[in-house]
């Protein structure tokens, strides 16, 4: 049987990556719906190699006969049509914000928590957790499993597209000035992103973090353990693909980095990349395409009690965004629908 699946922002970064994640992994479907703001109707959109699809408008589409919808347009474009695709009965998988803290709305990594799929049908609705923290719990998972984790300190290297499109021309643009003399405009960020770092991710909340901070918090706290606990640094950087990540562990127990190693090699959904050499390591551009989330510079923190030390890489529009959208939809299908 197949299914009929809706993809809200289809003609946004992470949307063109969900439906080309739909036909790479064969999801079983029998319509896949492109959908987006009115003034994107009839812009045509891929769906893998042969098939082209017409954008479709969001704010008249009846969900009445849709099963899936994967869901990334925005938190506030979210808000409204989410809820209206669920009472319509589609179960939403969605990308934004906006549900994620919701306590009736399931956060799921599927290699850490899909057990918690099993509230889905509350509200119909399924949150996917923020690209930064995604990557990040499936690294630390096999580690809380074995010697459990008491704090982290996560320093992030996050790319432009994690702030859409936009961002990913303004880093193009900016370079190009550099290089021939130009005036640097800035649009989409507060300070010039051209060879340049921002320690500035979303808006700035009452206590100094970050929003983007924040979220790091609470969400790996609510997907892995809502005792562990999380402080981030969050930072932009000129890269157009791939998050990295330098985390430092605290944990319950002793755990060499041998022990860690061998716990992360057997867990689903990562690959260990981790040679004590030049190149014996993962960068943002290596992971661009790719599904895992690497982990490398795997090492003992001796100034600490139990402590490990990990840099952590992976693709923020696939398994950050798109490729944990769609295998919440696997699950779904295979357990639940």
């Amino acid at each position: 049987m197949g299914y009929r699946v809706a993809v809200v922002g289809g003609t946004g970064n992470v949307g063109r990556e969900m439906l080309q994640i739909l036909a790479e992994r064969q999801f079983p479907v029998d319509e896949v719906v492109p959908l987006a703001s009115a003034r994107s109707v009839g812009r045509e959109v891929s769906f893998g190699e042969d098939d082209i699809l017409k954008v479709k408008d969001l704010n008249t589409f009846d969900f009445d006969d849709t099963d899936i919808v994967l869901s990334s347009p925005g938190a506030k474009v979210s808000a409204v049509h989410s809820p209206r695709a669920a009472k319509a009965g589609a179960v939403v998988i969605d990308n934004t914000s906006y549900f994620r803290m919701d306590p009736d709305v399931p956060l799921i990594v599927p290699e850490v928590n899909a057990d918690a799929l099993a509230g889905y049908d509350r509200k119909n609705i399924v949150a996917n957790p923020n690209c930064s923290t995604m990557q990040m719990v499936v690294a630390l998972k096999p580690i809380h499993d074995v010697a459990g984790i008491r704090r982290v300190v996560v320093s992030t290297y996050q790319s432009v597209s994690g702030a859409g499109r936009e961002a990913m021309d303004e880093l193009f643009s900016q370079t190009r000035s550099v290089y021939v003399n130009d005036p640097i405009e800035r649009h989409q960020f507060t300070k010039q992103i051209a060879f340049n770092v921002i320690p500035h991710i979303d808006v700035f909340m009452d206590g100094g973090d970050t929003k983007e901070e924040w979220k790091m918090v609470v969400e790996t706290k609510k997907i892995l353990d809502p005792t562990i606990k999380v402080t981030a640094t969050c930072v932009r950087v000129p890269v157009f693909i791939g998050h990295a990540e330098a985390v430092n562990l605290e944990l319950e127990q002793p755990l060499s980095a041998d022990e860690a190693r061998a716990a992360l090699q057997e867990a689903p959904g990562v690959i260990v990349v981790d040679h004590r050499a030049d190149e014996g390591y993962v960068t943002p551009v290596e992971s661009a395409g790719e599904d895992a989330v690497y982990v490398s510079r795997i090492r003992e923190d001796p100034t600490i009690d139990n402590g490990l030390n990990l840099w952590i890489v992976s693709d923020n529009l696939r398994k950050g965004a798109a490729l944990n959208a769609v295998q919440i939809a696997e699950v779904l299908a295979r357990d639940y629908l």
